[in-house]
């Protein structure tokens, strides 16, 4: 048997344990920076196999890193294991929240971290068996839904000494994600005003509201000015607390994206401006609360083609029954109209081949085009691609179509459905870390690559100095 054929024996040999975390995971839904059953849950799993783990990396306790071996090369995988608020459900095709308000894993994160588990644990096993030498890690990384974990943490140069990291995250394909995505800046501008009566004597209120307003309307007058690539929005989290009172403080939180990080830059130094004379209008005060920033995803050729290689190795392992075929085109039925043709419109941008198979649930590996249309959203996974190679991939754990962050897809993500795309994520990733620790020449062509993208600028944190993880 060869050593990646007993990789990928070890993770079926012990499917029933990850399978267990992950429903154990999803049973216990977690929101960001606050995922400590999932964290330990993990980090004790990795103790137990020999991992040596570091807690509280970067100032968050449900942050850690896991390692095991010495020397180069030095091989990441990346896991999340946070929810979402608000998306308790069932494994259900009707909406059933178990907690009615509760979190849920609407973005199949039970699947994420626990599939990165398996797959280090089983690389190790390979590694120390024949004594090849070199490093795997799993990052066990909190807050992506807030886009929190990974920023922090590349700031305080966890990744820095890696030389390549491999990710993956649930979809309704399996297939390499070979498109880039949004950099963003997440901040919140909180104006200071004076309160009055609104109807007594409105002339000696000074409004945080109106700054709040102002504010959006200058927004709305840049939004011609930029690329249209950027997106800029926002919420009014805070905007008084009846009509009968000057508000004396009001909040919006803004999201500025755009395809590459020196446009965010540029676009948000102009949105200050605007906040700044939405202030001055209104006889207010205003400050700047910095959440978070990140980069766009940076892709790499020779890891995405590698990734494939060992994608179709495993082609024919997936299959659905049934029963699961049934949910899937249940479940779709209680889609919003017009989202499996989205779903489908989606993955034949950024396939090689157009021709999707007509079916709920997609079981083979579809190839992926060299040069995507970028994704709109934004990951900090773009914040370690800017550090060291990265590559990632999806694999079928929801039915074509399933909306991000809704209770269908946390209602997929804790069936066998998610459960069998999780088990074929641990397998690629696990088969491609153990390509990049033995020898393989595509570790130097990633890294040439990387090289010739980033034409030696350094990466440099978004984050403003003295900005803390919350």
């Amino acid at each position: 048997m060869s050593l990646k054929a007993s990789i990928v024996e070890h993770i079926e040999a012990n499917s029933e344990q990850l399978c267990k975390m992950a429903q154990a995971i999803w049973q216990r839904p977690e929101v960001a920076l606050e995922e400590s059953f999932a964290s330990n849950l993990q980090a004790g799993e990795l103790e137990n196999s020999g991992f040596s783990v570091e807690r509280n990396v970067a100032d968050m306790p449900t942050a850690f890193v896991a390692s095991w071996g010495e020397g180069s090369p030095v091989i990441g995988i990346l896991g999340e294991y946070d929810a979402l608020p608000g998306l308790s459900q069932t494994v259900s095709t009707e909406r059933d929240p178990i907690e009615s308000g509760g979190p849920g894993h609407g973005c199949g994160h039970n699947l994420f971290g626990t599939a990165g588990v398996g797959a280090a644990i089983a690389v190790k096993e390979a590694l120390e068996t024949e004594g090849i030498r070199g490093t795997i890690r799993y990052y066990g990384c909190p807050a992506e839904e807030t886009l929190v974990g990974k920023t922090f943490m590349a700031r305080a140069g966890v990744f820095n000494d890696l030389d390549a990291a491999i990710t993956w995250h649930p979809g309704s394909a399996n297939m390499v994600v070979a498109s880039s995505s949004t950099a963003m800046n997440s901040f919140r501008v909180n104006f200071y005003g004076a309160a009055a009566h609104s109807a007594g004597s409105p002339h000696l209120g000074r409004s945080a509201l109106d700054g709040v307003q102002l504010m959006d309307i200058g927004v709305n007058y840049l939004r011609e000015h930029v690329i249209q690539e950027a997106r800029l929005h926002s919420v009014v989290t805070s905007g008084g607390q009846a009509p009968n009172v000057v508000p004396a403080f009001a909040q919006a939180w803004w999201y500025v994206r755009a395809p590459n990080r020196k446009q965010v830059d540029e676009i948000y130094a102009r949105v200050l401006d605007i906040a700044k004379g939405a202030a001055l209008m209104t006889g207010t005060t205003h400050d700047i609360e910095f959440i978070t920033g990140c980069y766009d995803f940076l892709p790499n050729k020779p890891l995405a083609d590698l990734m494939l290689e060992n994608m179709q190795s495993l082609e024919g392992s997936m299959t659905f029954d049934d029963e699961e075929m049934s949910f899937a085109k249940n479940l779709q039925a209680s889609f919003p109209e017009g989202s499996v043709d989205n779903g489908i419109a989606r993955l034949k941008g950024t396939a090689l081949n157009s021709d999707i198979p007509q079916t709920p649930l997609l079981s083979g590996v579809i190839a992926h085009r060299d040069n995507p249309p970028a994704m709109a959203g934004s990951t900090e996974v773009g914040d370690v691609s800017h550090i060291t190679p990265t590559v990632q991939l999806t694999t079928t754990c929801w039915p074509v179509g399933t909306p991000g962050h809704s209770w269908q897809t946390v209602a997929s993500s804790g069936s066998s459905i998610g459960l069998k795309g999780m088990m074929f994520a641990a397998k690629s990733v696990a088969l491609t870390a153990f390509d990049l620790l033995t020898g393989s020449d595509v570790l130097e062509q990633a890294k040439a690559d990387f090289k010739r993208l980033k034409k030696d600028n350094a990466y440099v944190s978004p984050l403003p100095e003295g900005v803390t993880p919350h």
